[in-house]
C-alpha cells in the first residue's frame, strides 16, 4: 500500500518536507478559487513538476482522493463519523480540511449516496472461504453491501474475493438473531459483567500503550546519543508505532462495548432500532465473536440460504457467566 502524499511512512508520524509545500499549495488553489476543479488542481502540479508518492502525474481523482483523506489534517473519522484527533501530524488545518469537505458537497450532485453506517466492518464480519474480513462496498446500483475484497494484481491486500452481500439483508439477518439473544434469561445479567471485563481489559491496554510510547523515547533518546543505529531506530520506532496504532483501534472498540447502555427489555425491538449507531455495533460486539459469510448458490439470491451466514456467540467464561 503506497504511503499518503506529504507522510514519510506509513504510519503518518513524519511529514515529507519536499511535499508538504505542494499539497498546501494544491489546497489552497483548490479553496481561494471555486472554479478550481480538481482536474484544474492536477493540471498546475503536474506542470510545476509535482508527482505522486509512486512518480506517477496527478489525476482529477487522486486529487480527490488526497483532498477527502482527513489524515492531511491530523484527523480520523470515528464510528459516528465525526472528525477527531488521530494522534499524528497534519500538513494542513482542520479548518483547511472542513472547507474542503464543503467545497466537495457543494461540487457533488444533489443525488450523491450518503455515507452508510457500516455495523459488521473492522473484524466484525469475515469471507467464510478465506477468513478475510469483509469491507463495506457499494454494488454497481449504488446499494450498500459487504464484500471480500480480492487480492491486487501481485496477490497481495485481499481475500478470495467470493463473497458478496447486500448490507441490509446481512444486518437485519443478524439484528434478528442479537436481539431474540438478548431476551434469554439471564443475558442481560452476563452482558453487564462482560462489560466490566472490557472495562479491566481497557485498563489494561492502556497500560500498554504508555509503555510502548516509553519505550519509544527510550529508542529516541539512544539514537540522539547515538548508542544505535539509525535503521535500528527506524525499524523500532515503525514497530511500536505499529503496535500502538492496533492497541488503539482496539481500546476505541472497547470503550463502546464497555460504555453503552441496553435499552430495557420491555421493548427490546424499538431500543434497538432507534439506537445509536455505536451502541448497535457494541452489543453485537459483546454477543458475537464473528460473523462468517460464505457465497450464495446463485448471483442475485435475495434471501439468507440455510448455512449462508454463520453467527460464532461469544462464550463468556465460568466467572463472568454465572457458572461453575
Amino acid at each position: 500500500m503506497p504511503r499518503l502524499y506529504g507522510f514519510d511512512d506509513q504510519s503518518r508520524q513524519r511529514l515529507r518536507d519536499d511535499e508538504v509545500d505542494p499539497l498546501r499549495q494544491m489546497v489552497s488553489r483548490a479553496l481561494a478559487d471555486e472554479e478550481q476543479s480538481n482536474g484544474d488542481v492536477a493540471t498546475w502540479a503536474n506542470g510545476e513538476g509535482y508527482r505522486g508518492t509512486m512518480g506517477g502525474e496527478w489525476k482529477d481523482a487522486s486529487v480527490g482522493r488526497l483532498f477527502r483523506n482527513p489524515a492531511i489534517a491530523g484527523l480520523r473519522y470515528d464510528d459516528e463519523g465525526k472528525l477527531v484527533d488521530a494522534n499524528h501530524p497534519g500538513v494542513i488545518t482542520r479548518e483547511e480540511f472542513e472547507a474542503l469537505q464543503e467545497r466537495d458537497a457543494r461540487r457533488k450532485p444533489a443525488s450523491a449516496a450518503p455515507v452508510y453506517p457500516y455495523l459488521l466492518v473492522d473484524g466484525g464480519s469475515e469471507c467464510g472461504m478465506c477468513a478475510f474480513p469483509l469491507q463495506g462496498a457499494r454494488t454497481n446500483a449504488g446499494t450498500p453491501g459487504y464484500r471480500c475484497r480480492p487480492k491486487d494484481k501481485q496477490g497481495h491486500g485481499g481475500g478470495c474475493g467470493e463473497v458478496r452481500i447486500d448490507a441490509e439483508l446481512l444486518e437485519t439477518h443478524v439484528a434478528e438473531y442479537a436481539v431474540a439473544e438478548l431476551l434469554k434469561p439471564g443475558v442481560r445479567e452476563q452482558i453487564l459483567k462482560a462489560q466490566q471485563a472490557v472495562r479491566e481489559q481497557v485498563e489494561h491496554m492502556k497500560a500498554e500503550v504508555e509503555d510502548l510510547t516509553a519505550r519509544r523515547a527510550e529508542a529516541g533518546a539512544l539514537y540522539g546519543k547515538r548508542e544505535i543505529s539509525s535503521e535500528a531506530f527506524v525499524a523500532a520506532d515503525r514497530e511500536i508505532t505499529a503496535r500502538v496504532k492496533e492497541i488503539a483501534a482496539r481500546i476505541r472498540f472497547a470503550e463502546q462495548m464497555a460504555n453503552f447502555k441496553l435499552g430495557g427489555a420491555k421493548d427490546l425491538v424499538r431500543w434497538w432500532n432507534n439506537a445509536p449507531h455505536a451502541s448497535r455495533r457494541a452489543t453485537l460486539r459483546l454477543l458475537l465473536e464473528k460473523v462468517e459469510v460464505f457465497p450464495a448458490r446463485a448471483r442475485g439470491v435475495r434471501t439468507i440460504e440455510p448455512g449462508r451466514v454463520v453467527l460464532h456467540w461469544r462464550k463468556l467464561p465460568p466467572e463472568l457467566s454465572g457458572t461453575h
